[in-house]
């Protein structure tokens, strides 16, 4: 493990340094399981009685801040930005990846390979596949038929990219994350569930990260489409034809529904379920466990079972926490009444 000074941590990240300099720093934790010789960060002030009582030589702290710490500190601008640049310098080099087709693989004969592409163990890759330069095919991943995947990205263990999906460059899809599965789609016909074709496909722009177990779900016709910089945490399920706008961030466990449109830099908390068929405005913010059932102006802040808006949610909950109370009142009056 490399070390620093605070002095070169400083530099580093723009921030100005109050204790010795010259400390020598050689890892990074978080401030309850930091000790000596580590540096950590204050990055949200409910951690700052953890941020009193750390063991770290040194914390990253905000500008303004003005408790006092039993450590050395750097001050700057945000502390957690701060703290994910200064992480790069501590983490192990990433693995390297030899171009080339491992011996195990299945390539089609017309699959085409972009320079530098690496295509790991037991892939199999599709006839029609094109893949871009640097990218990497990981172990026991399937490509489909006709598929088009970009330069640079990575494609982990065990993913699966249907037929004729299309992705950008720069995309990053974590274990297990299937692309292009068909949507859920049926009519109830003579007393049973009648398939209908899902004859599109995905989209996925370039920058964008997909997490491990997530789907997207291919288009009933045209495209499910996954606009660029967006990002996608693990156990997501995205239904056909939704589109999800650029730099949006959907957290673990989030459902949507057929044919939504998400706008740009979207956030949508762990758990929410959205509804088919909605409109979710630029930067709206859905917090977590939330259900959406109507169009979601922009830039809204939506909360609870019903997505209603936040402080009105806050308030409903503040007034459920009461009902006890008030139902004893209320019985109390009706006995008195003679009721």
């Amino acid at each position: 493990m490399p070390e620093f000074t605070l002095a070169q941590l400083a530099e580093m990240v723009g921030g100005k340094v109050e204790g010795d300099s010259g400390l020598r720093i050689g890892n990074i934790s978080d401030l309850a399981g930091a000790g000596p010789g580590h540096l950590s960060f204050l990055g949200n002030r409910r951690y700052l009685q953890a941020a009193k009582q750390t063991g770290a030589s040194a914390i990253l702290v905000p500008l303004d801040e003005d408790e006092s710490f039993p450590c050395a500190l750097i001050r700057v601008e945000s502390p957690s930005l701060a703290f994910a640049k200064v992480a790069e310098h501590f983490r192990p080099a990433p693995v390297s990846y030899a171009p080339g087709v491992h011996p195990t693989a299945v390539l089609a004969a017309d699959v085409v390979l972009g320079e530098g592409a690496s295509i790991q163990p037991h892939a199999v890759v599709e006839a029609g596949a094109r893949i871009g330069a640097r990218t990497v095919i990981g172990s026991g991943v399937h490509v489909g038929a006709g598929a088009v995947i970009g330069e640079d990205c990575l494609l982990y263990p065990r993913v699966v990219l249907r037929e004729h999906c299309v992705l950008g460059s720069r995309v990053i899809l974590h274990a297990g994350a299937v692309i292009g599965s068909d949507g859920f789609g049926y009519e109830f016909k003579e007393g049973r569930h009648e398939k209908i074709p899902q004859i599109g496909y995905v989209q996925i722009d370039d920058d964008v990260e997909i997490g491990s177990n997530t789907t997207v779900d291919r288009g009933r016709f045209g495209r499910t489409w996954i606009k660029k910089g967006a990002k996608i945490d693990n156990l997501v399920m995205i239904a056909h034809n939704v589109v999800v706008g650029e730099h949006s961030v959907l957290v673990g466990q989030v459902g949507v529904s057929g044919s939504t449109v998400i706008g740009k830099y979207v956030t949508l908390a762990g758990q929410v379920g959205l509804a088919g068929h909605l409109q979710v405005g630029d930067k709206a913010v859905i917090t977590a466990q939330s259900g959406v059932a109507k169009d979601v102006p922009a830039g809204s802040v939506l909360s609870g079972r019903h997505a209603l808006p936040l402080r009105e949610n806050l308030k409903l909950e503040a007034l459920f926490r009461k009902l006890p109370e008030m139902w004893d009142k209320i019985r109390g009056l009706e006995k008195a009444a003679g009721k």
